[in-house]
């Protein structure tokens, strides 16, 4: 083994827990085992559930500005301990240390400014003389599932609200990158009382047992649409409360009017980073005809100098795709695209000779129908499209059984906006792409999920409305 020496725990009411079963964590740059770590059984998924359970009865009692310094002094650990967190990070995910140390920050910021929000009041008083209250009160105890592309922002996204809102909740990372969120969990020991948050780490079985698991009050995920719909099946049996924030197909509309060399490193960006491996990420990129060849070439050029390898060399600025499954779902896809005679365009060779690494890869307009148009590579294949007429694009981009992100390219920002809001998706962004705020709603629209993360409209997805009425 290599990296991590230390051994690897759950953490179940605020005690270290190992398991008779282990498994091992892959790097994803190198093929080397670097740790094993605990396969969660069905009884302690129970202990995990149950502790959450009992610290829920004090949790939800604790004065609303104690639990609010419990989210700074999270962000404050994350501070302190961001490098070892951030390399860890790119060890088990794959990602440039410059996008994990990013990644690090953020997660601390996320709990800095989800400790500025309130749960809201509302007062009525009608005129027979009766006054309504409303408040918001928790739900009990929620169950957090995580993916591998962005594995501590996605938990911490789902932690944020439920602690603030007097939650208790069981942490799932995915079973390819669990170590950074087992060590977040280590560190948060001694901040949070005993149960509060539960972190547990398991093969593909434990999502299901944890998302149908009786005592899970709420269930907030983040992954695939395939996923999600077992997800959302599962938490019927129990009518837990979701959040689900699922797949994407985001396009990207370029007027004829856009700066090519202003543009190019933006969509590229927009279109690559962490591999592409992001819900988020530009995934299919219509071009207005007049500058189609010219943007295509521009981005192909910018390709070729972008260096692809290990996320711990300095130089490295794009990864490897995470795991060998996703690999060759990615491959499969290329082949698939190679076999129907669609032109690729091929970016800088990775430096790499093993390892999950493939190279930038641009599809030269294919048909709307093909594969690598319709659907989530969530690898760094990006088809560039021809497109002429503002509502013909419009109608192609909107074609999709995803609706979460989009964005609108062009110099003529009234025209932009008048794009933009006749596309089916949740977040729309003019002339630049996948700016969030922990402060604003996220959410998608069609098959991209339920709900919103993020904001104080995400926060009260973890509550729920409890009304008073007084007759004076």
């Amino acid at each position: 083994m290599t990296s991590r020496t230390p051994p690897v725990a759950m953490t179940i009411n605020g005690k270290a827990v190992s398991s008779p079963q282990s498994m091992d964590i892959i790097n994803p740059a190198t093929e080397e085992v670097i740790a094993r770590v605990p396969v969660c059984s069905p009884e302690q998924l129970d202990e995990a559930v149950n502790a959450a359970a009992q610290a829920f009865k004090t949790w939800k009692k604790t004065p609303f500005e104690e639990r609010r310094n419990t989210l700074l002094k999270l962000a404050d650990c994350i501070q302190a301990h961001s490098e070892e967190l951030a390399t860890l990070l790119t060890t088990e995910q794959g990602k440039p240390l410059a996008d994990a140390r990013a990644e690090i920050n953020r997660c601390s910021h996320w709990f800095t400014e989800f400790a500025k929000m309130e749960l809201p009041v509302s007062r009525y008083t009608n005129e027979n003389g009766h006054t309504f209250e409303t408040i918001r009160v928790p739900l009990g105890v929620v169950g957090a599932l995580a993916p591998w592309n962005f594995p501590m922002t996605l938990a911490i996204w789902k932690l944020a609200p439920a602690l603030l809102s007097g939650n208790t909740i069981v942490v799932k990372p995915s079973p390819f990158t669990p170590l950074t969120t087992l060590r977040f969990g280590e560190l948060a020991r001694d901040i949070l009382p005993p149960g509060v948050m539960n972190i547990i780490s398991g093969d593909h079985d434990l999502g299901p047992a944890l998302t149908s698991h009786p005592g899970i009050a709420k269930i907030a995920f983040t992954g695939s649409t395939a996923t999600g719909k077992r997800v959302m099946a599962s938490a019927a049996e129990n009518l837990a409360r979701v959040t689900l924030e699922l797949g994407g197909n985001d396009a990207a509309i370029v007027m004829d009017d856009a700066d090519i060399e202003e543009v190019t490193p933006l969509l590229f960006w927009g279109a690559f980073r962490n591999c592409s491996q992001y819900c988020l990420a530009i995934k299919r990129l219509y071009i207005h005809e007049s500058i189609y060849d010219k943007l295509k070439d521009s981005l192909v050029q910018y390709a070729q100098n972008v260096i692809v390898g290990n996320g711990l060399s300095p130089d490295s600025q794009i990864g490897p795709i995470q795991n060998k499954q996703q690999f060759s779902r990615v491959q499969a896809l290329l082949d698939g695209a190679k076999n129907d005679g669609l032109s690729l365009l091929y970016g800088r060779a990775p430096q790499e000779s093993k390892g999950n690494f493939m190279p930038v890869v641009f599809v030269d307009n294919p048909p709307e129908d093909a594969d690598v148009v319709t659907k989530e590579a969530f690898g760094p294949i990006l088809p560039l499209l021809k497109f002429s007429h503002i509502e013909d694009v419009i109608s192609r981009a909107n074609q999709s059984e995803y609706g979460l992100g989009g964005s609108v390219w062009s110099k003529d920002e009234e025209k932009a906006k008048q794009i933009a809001r006749q596309l089916d998706t949740g977040t729309i962004w003019i002339n630049h792409v996948q700016v969030l705020s922990p402060n604003v709603a996220f959410g998608g629209h069609k098959q991209s999920g339920v709900g919103v993360e993020n904001s104080v409209a995400g926060l009260l997805e973890y509550t729920n409305t409890q009304t008073m009425v007084v007759k004076h």
